[in-house]
Formats: C-alpha cells, sequence, structure tokens
C-alpha cells in the first residue's frame, strides 16, 4: 500500500449528497420533526456531525493541560481522584469508615464535621489517615473557620507539613442560602467570613479549596444542564469578584476554588458539560486581566445525580451511575463520588459502598480510562454538543451578571423560578413517559415491596413548610410522585385492604392484544396493583365472566381498533355498572361512542400516568 491513504479507493461523499438519500429515505416526512432532537436546554441536534461542523470550534487546536482546558487538565493521562463520602456523624464510626475505604481504594475522603467542636473530635475522626497521602474534604460543618482553626493545631500538633496536605471545605454560603430561603446570618457576614478564611488559610494551606460550588444542587431539584452550568458559573463568578474586590489576586483565588456538578443519565450530554465548564471558566477568568493562564484552570468535582435515582428496583441505580461515572470520567472530571445504590431508602452499608467504590476503580484498573488525556476529542458530536451547551449556558451566565450578579438574582427569586419551570417540565415529562426511568414509570417489577426497606426519612423542603426571606430551591427526585402511588398501595394493603386488580380483557388480533397486554401491565404496575394477564378469550362473554369471577376492580380491553367496534359494545353491555372499563388504545373516531357505551378511560402512549393513577387511586384506596 506504501504511504496511500487509508479507503483512498472511495470516492469523498458531501453532505449535499448525504442530505439527498436520507429525504428518499424519509419519503416525505419531515426531516427536523423526524430527525433533529430539541433538548430541554433548547438547542437542536442534528442526526450525524461531519469534519466541516468543527471548523468554527479554535479551542480543538489546544492540547490536553493547556488554556482553555477544554480538553482537560491533566497534559498526561487522566488521573481523577476516587472520593467516598462518609455520612456518618458519629466520629469515631466515620473515622473506621473513612481507614476501610482508603484501604479498599478510595483515593480521598468526604467527612462530616458537624460534631466536630473540638481537637480531641477532629483527633478522633482523622485517626491513622496519613493526610499527605490521601484527600481530606470537610463537608457540613457549622462554622469552617472554626474547623480549619482545629485543623492547623490538628496538624501542628502532629508535626504534619501543611503545605503537604490536599483537599477542601464545603464552604457555599449561596447553597446554603438557595435551600434556606435566607442567608446564614446575612450576606455582609458571609462575605466576611470567605475573607477571613482566605487571610488566614490560603496561604497556609495552598493546596487545599476554600470553596465549594454546590451548582449539583441545581440539577438535582430539576435544572437543566445549561442552567446549572450557567447559573453555577454565576455562583462561582461572584465569590471570584467578592474576594478580588476585598483585594485578593485572582492567581490566589482560583486555585483555591473548586466547583461541585452532577452527573445524570444523559450521557454525551454530561460528557460535553465538563468540558464546556472548563472553556467557559477560562473566559470568566480572562475578564480579570489574570496574569497567568493557569488561574484560568477550575478543579471540577462530579457527583452522582440524585434526581434520577428510584426506590423501587434500585440496583437499577447501579447501571445510572455506572454510565454517569463514565460520563464524568471521559469528561476529565478531577475528582468523582458515585452514589451507592440504595441511597434512596437507607444509609449506606459495606456492600453498596463497595460497589459504588469499584464502579471507579473498575474503570481506572480495568478500562483503563485513566490512561488517556481527553479521550472524547475530535467526536464531532461531543464537540458540538460541548459548543451548543457553552453558548445556552453562557447566554444563562450573561442574563445574571445584568442582573448585577448571582446574589441580586437569587434576591429577586430569578434563579428559583426558572429552575422551577424546567422542574415542572421534567415533571410532565416523567409522567407522560417522555422521561423512561426502569422499575418506575416503566417495566415495574409487579412483586416487588419497598415499605419495609425504607430507614431513611425525607427531608422536607423548607419552601413549604414556612415563610423566608427569598425563595428556595428544593432537591427532589424525579420518581417520588409515582413511587408515592405505589407506597401508598402497599400501605393500603398492610393495613388489611385488598390489593386493587386489573384485568386484562384480551380479545382477536394475537399481535395487537398482545402488545396492548404488555402496554396496560407496564402503565397500571406502577401503581402496585394486581395485574390478571390472559392469553386470549375465544369469546366476550367467556371474558367477561372470568373477569366477574375474578372480582376485578378495573377491566381493560385489549384488542385491535378495529375489533373494538364489536368487543366495546359486548364488553360493556356484560360489565357496565359491576368495574371500571377501560380501553387500551385511543381510537380517536370512535371516543364519543364508546363513552357513552360505559367506557371510562383510555390508556394510550401520551397519557399521562401520574393523573391517570392519582384519578384511579382516589376510587380504589377507599
Amino acid at each position: 500500500m506504501g504511504n496511500s491513504k487509508l479507503f483512498a479507493e472511495f470516492p469523498p461523499v458531501s453532505t449535499a449528497e448525504w442530505e439527498k438519500v436520507i429525504n428518499v429515505d424519509l419519503k416525505g416526512a419531515d426531516y427536523e420533526k423526524r430527525l433533529v432532537w430539541k433538548t430541554p436546554e433548547g438547542f437542536k441536534v442534528k442526526p450525524y456531525y461531519r469534519s466541516e461542523d468543527l471548523n468554527n470550534l479554535n479551542y480543538l487546536q489546544t492540547l490536553p493541560g493547556e488554556f482553555p482546558f477544554v480538553r482537560g487538565n491533566h497534559k498526561e493521562a487522566n488521573a481523577w481522584e476516587i472520593r467516598q463520602n462518609v455520612k456518618e456523624q458519629d466520629v469515631k464510626i466515620a473515622n473506621a469508615t473513612a481507614l476501610d475505604a482508603l484501604a479498599k481504594g478510595a483515593q480521598s475522603v468526604g467527612l462530616c464535621t458537624k460534631k466536630v467542636e473540638k481537637l480531641s473530635d477532629l483527633e478522633t475522626l482523622l485517626k491513622g489517615v496519613d493526610l499527605t497521602k490521601v484527600g481530606i474534604h470537610f463537608t457540613c460543618s457549622h462554622s469552617y473557620a472554626l474547623l480549619l482553626d482545629l485543623f492547623m493545631q490538628f496538624l501542628h500538633k502532629n508535626n504534619i507539613d501543611a503545605t503537604k496536605v490536599y483537599g477542601s471545605i464545603d464552604f457555599d454560603p449561596f447553597h446554603y442560602a438557595l435551600k434556606h430561603g435566607n442567608y446564614y446570618e446575612s450576606l455582609a457576614s458571609n462575605t466576611a467570613e470567605l475573607k477571613t478564611i482566605f487571610e488566614k488559610y490560603a496561604k497556609a494551606l495552598p493546596q487545599f479549596r476554600l470553596i465549594n460550588i454546590n451548582a449539583q444542587m441545581l440539577h438535582n431539584a430539576g435544572a437543566t444542564a445549561t442552567q446549572e452550568l450557567g447559573y453555577g458559573l454565576a455562583w462561582a463568578n461572584e465569590y471570584l469578584y467578592l474576594l478580588n474586590n476585598a483585594g485578593f489576586a485572582i492567581e490566589d483565588i482560583t486555585p483555591r476554588m473548586s466547583i461541585n456538578l452532577a452527573a445524570g443519565s444523559n450521557y454525551f450530554m454530561e460528557i460535553a458539560k465538563i468540558r464546556a465548564c472548563r472553556l467557559l471558566w477560562a473566559t470568566i477568568v480572562t475578564q480579570y486581566a489574570a496574569d497567568k493562564k493557569e488561574a484560568a484552570r477550575i478543579f471540577i468535582h462530579s457527583t452522582s445525580s440524585t434526581w434520577n435515582k428510584t426506590l423501587y428496583d434500585p440496583f437499577v441505580n447501579m447501571l445510572r451511575t455506572t454510565t454517569e461515572t463514565m460520563s464524568s470520567a471521559i469528561g476529565g472530571a478531577d475528582s468523582i463520588s458515585v452514589l451507592p445504590f440504595d441511597s434512596t431508602f437507607q444509609a449506606s452499608d459495606e456492600f453498596s459502598d463497595r460497589i459504588a467504590r469499584n464502579q471507579q476503580i473498575i474503570l481506572k484498573e480495568e478500562s483503563f480510562m485513566d490512561k488517556i488525556a481527553d479521550p472524547a476529542a475530535g467526536s464531532y458530536y461531543i464537540e458540538n454538543l460541548t459548543e451548543s451547551i457553552a453558548q445556552y449556558a453562557w447566554s444563562n451566565f450573561k442574563t445574571i451578571e445584568e442582573m448585577n450578579g448571582f446574589a441580586k438574582a437569587y434576591e429577586a427569586g430569578f434563579i428559583q423560578d426558572q429552575v422551577q419551570a424546567s422542574a415542572n417540565q421534567r415533571d410532565m415529562d416523567m409522567a407522560t413517559r417522555k422521561i423512561f426511568v426502569l422499575g418506575t414509570n416503566q417495566y415495574p417489577n409487579l412483586n416487588e415491596t419497598v415499605m419495609d426497606k425504607i430507614h431513611l426519612q425525607k427531608e422536607v423542603c423548607t419552601c413549604k413548610t414556612q415563610a423566608h426571606p427569598y425563595k428556595s430551591i428544593c432537591v427532589y427526585r424525579g420518581t417520588e410522585a409515582i413511587e408515592a402511588l405505589r407506597l401508598e398501595t402497599e400501605a393500603f394493603v398492610a393495613k388489611g385492604g385488598v390489593k386493587p386488580k386489573i384485568f386484562l380483557l384480551t380479545y382477536g388480533n394475537l399481535a395487537m392484544r398482545k402488545a396492548r397486554a404488555g402496554f396496560a401491565t407496564n402503565f397500571y404496575g406502577c401503581a402496585g396493583y394486581e395485574i390478571i394477564d390472559n392469553e386470549g378469550f375465544e369469546s366476550v362473554d367467556q371474558g367477561a365472566q372470568v373477569a366477574l369471577d375474578a372480582k376485578a376492580n378495573i377491566v381493560v380491553l385489549c384488542s385491535s381498533d378495529d375489533e373494538y367496534a364489536d368487543l366495546v359494545p359486548q364488553a360493556c353491555a356484560l360489565l357496565k355498572g359491576k368495574c371500571t372499563l377501560v380501553v387500551a388504545g385511543y381510537p380517536k373516531e370512535q371516543l364519543e361512542t364508546y363513552k357513552a357505551l360505559g367506557i371510562e378511560d383510555f390508556i394510550h402512549v401520551k397519557s399521562n400516568l401520574l393523573e391517570v393513577l392519582k384519578h384511579t387511586h382516589a376510587a380504589l384506596l377507599k
């Protein structure tokens, strides 16, 4: 072959030629509606991309580890930090859990310090931990200024070189404000504490990040990816402005900052979001005329989404966190925390912690994802997705800046309202099953019960309990409303009630009756009802009698639209008034006729699952 190019014998095919063939295959169908995806963020994704789509992306000429750091912070490899968060507040138990995690592959730990009030508490918490070899991240403290003071005392007492200790504190006043609808004391007080922390500890702990932007909260409250990123960067910029205005140099501030992003189920979107975050942060920092481009780096911690995790079929949560972890790693997150699969209903145990930890270890040691810097580089799709997210997130960022910054936008309730609007849309998509969540609103395990497994009390959002000066943001899980219906069924049965019975009267065309019976099983199974399926009846009389013998609450007619013309009148004549009659499907031309005969509802792909099941619940669980 010599120096000939691979596949040189094949002539090049232009985009116009591809489009011509695609339109022929569409046979007159609308190209935009059929093949172009409009994301929840508002931008369009084409069905395919080509090299020409990369022409205007200037950052492609840079290498990994180079400004603007889209391609990651590392010049070689992809060495992210495996972090395990320990939520245990008892310092002695937390210490034992942390040591076990570090011995089994974790490279850093997140430790709750709510119970650390004196030096002896901190000594118990950190006993046996080599602070010069592992990262220590302090969370949920009442006072980070006090905590850092105790930490410095601990380092001095144990002759540990503070310059070799790395980690972070979760100091983030805006996170508190968004969660509680008010500042902790006041914005002025928070700003003063921020300055004090930097004055006392920025040089003393050069490898410690002193501000964390918990933008993952926005995702877990229902925000889109571009809202999480745009508002999150405005959030970070507010801290940057406050400190710079107080006299701190940009080069001294940015290395002490980190941003926490959620990783959701949209695999490629999450990869691109992390890359776009670095691009936009570099853009922001350069506006402060920083002397060193190194100041434009941002440390990104990625945490599994909580919005998409479920109570039912919880082992599927492992699959969700696997793709989320892959997205985080490929996107170039600097550290990653994986949510244990059982975190929706209980405190994680040794097994679930091990699985969560090992997901990262396997991706490193068996899939070698830590060996290549920016493995997504050059992907036409991901590069364009990165650019689209960056543009739309930047628009959100500019909107906040035009309102005089994050604090003003928060106080006006703008951010909260925008996130709530997105959450409402996501809830509707969940209810209408535009968003599929396996085991909850699609393909439920009919025999599963979870009520006796729940050992966590759901945190009530403060915005729903009392008045506050400002609006707050409620973190929730997207499946909660549907799960609540199924839990009500379990509670009803536990109190001696009879589980509602859904009888599938299957008749006629084999393919259609099976398809619609499967649809009805998935539909009503989401509420935890008993589903009585059947192979198919030779006559409507036979099916009706079996339904009556079964004492069914609801009888779902499952057949083809054509056969409903005979099935519906006969079934209604035999069953009307004895049970609720439902048609699986949407025979549009006959709706009113069938309603007049006694059909009470029609279930189909456009049905609002949650609305229908709530109505059914009200009638059956009495």
